[in-house]
């Protein structure tokens, strides 16, 4: 198994390109077997979650090519991948394809919608929560999905094709308003999403939708409208870049100092994170490249932070913010409100010399003055990143067990923090 080696103290200099979004890719690739039709992604992340849903989706029928690479393409562009679900052969999710991870579960909403019928293994992925599927069973059943669990699988069925409804969600949720809204483009009538999420990877999702024929509107507020359609047709979408990467880079500068241009991120997407960042000391500044990050000097600065759906702190930072709370002047608090049990990576920063209270869905974080290395194991996707990031800083040398959760969300990690001059490498076996 894979580890990640760390010798830290280097200040980070130089350019980190940023991927496309993971958390947009996977829908929109799911969005593919909405149609009989091509659909063309671009700026697509080369991840471990990305190749699981390849074939998932293969499962289903869905032919998938990934265009080759091109005489003077950027060698640090996405990859543009082509999905054609002319034909659906299986409307069945097995457990063994959906348990490995949570949103392949999600293929829920467009097979019922175009299929009538879909049976879906409830879903895996990372152990931070229950995160049930129960708000994504009542968005079906709203549009007239009729819902039976047996076996551990929801099966959904809708043989006359699922029918406009209002859906109210009792929380902010993005799998459920992914769900309602690729469940709703080819119901008949109009379907209203009332507390829909805001997060901009579901704005990018009903773009693509939009581009395939769909009428949605209401796009990035919590009311979306859909006008369902008969059919949708192919299209060309170009994945935005993953604000999550950005936020992680950013606290990765904002902790080693440095002075380093975060390529094609967008500061939209995360201005909340950004702002806390230079709370922290670090100086952003926006550009017509990117955002650049730096901290030449200046000490980190203590902050307080609550998670919150967009535009609030997004909770996949949360993990990131502490490793740089490590090294504060002072005493930081960080209350994490969208998931329970995320505070896993506490015990292993703790190992590095890190001082963290938890008091129930509340981290006080005492700043150190220095960190020391010291092997770690990765307990989820972002997670362990918060343990590179304070291995960044740390004295000595940390080793990252288990970074198979860093190749699912993070790409080329290794090789972008190296060529801002960190030690870092991939010792493999």
């Amino acid at each position: 198994m894979d580890r990640i080696r760390i010798v830290g103290g280097e200040k980070l200099n130089g350019t980190i390109p940023i991927s496309g979004a993971k958390n947009a890719t996977l829908p929109l690739m799911i969005a593919s077997l909405l149609t009989e039709d091509k659909l063309v992604l671009e700026n697509v992340p080369r991840l471990a979650d990305v190749i699981q849903l390849q074939r998932i989706l293969g499962n289903h029928g869905v032919d998938v090519m990934i265009a080759g690479k091109r005489a003077g393409a950027d060698a640090n562009a996405g990859r543009t991948i082509e999905l054609s679900a002319a034909t659906i052969a299986d409307t069945t999710a097995p457990y063994e394809l959906v348990s490995t991870m949570r949103a392949s579960f999600w293929v829920i909403a467009p097979l019922v919608a175009r299929m009538g019928i879909a049976k879906v293994s409830m879903p895996g992925g990372c152990a931070i929560g229950t995160r049930p599927v129960d708000l994504l069973i009542m968005a079906l059943e709203k549009l007239g999905a009729e819902i039976e669990i047996e076996g551990g699988y929801v099966i959904a069925r809708a043989p006359n094709g699922l029918r406009g409804g209002e859906i109210k969600f009792p929380k902010v949720t993005v799998s459920g308003t992914h769900t309602a809204l690729m469940a709703a483009v080819l119901a008949r009538g109009t379907t209203v999403i009332d507390n829909a999420a805001q997060e901009p990877e579901v704005g990018d999702v009903a773009d693509c939708l939009n581009k395939m024929g769909a009428k949605v509107s209401g796009i990035g507020t919590s009311r979306l409208v859909v006008e369902g359609v008969a059919r949708l047709n192919g299209a060309r979408h170009t994945v935005l870049p993953d604000r999550i990467e950005t936020g992680t880079y950013a606290m990765a500068v904002a902790m080693t100092g440095g002075d380093v241009l975060l390529q094609n991120a967008r500061p939209e997407l995360l201005q909340a994170a950004l702002d806390v960042i230079a709370q922290s000391g670090a100086t952003v500044t926006t550009t017509n490249e990117g955002i650049r990050i730096t901290r030449n000097g200046a000490g980190i600065k203590p902050v307080d932070v609550t998670t919150a759906p967009f535009p609030g702190f997004p909770t996949d930072l949360q993990a990131q913010l502490m490793a740089l709370m490590t090294r504060a002047e002072g005493t930081s608090h960080i209350t994490e409100t969208i998931f329970e049990n995320r505070f896993m990576h506490v015990q292993e920063l703790a190992r590095l010399g890190a001082r963290i209270q938890l008091d129930g869905m509340r981290a006080t974080i005492e700043g150190v003055k220095k960190l020391k290395g010291a092997p770690v194991m990765a307990t989820d996707l972002r997670a362990s990143v918060s343990l590179v990031i304070a291995a960044l800083a740390a004295e000595g040398e940390t080793i990252v067990n288990r970074v198979y959760h860093l190749d699912r969300g993070f790409e080329k990690l290794e090789e972008k923090l190296g060529r801002c001059g960190a030690r870092i490498e991939r010792i493999s076996g």
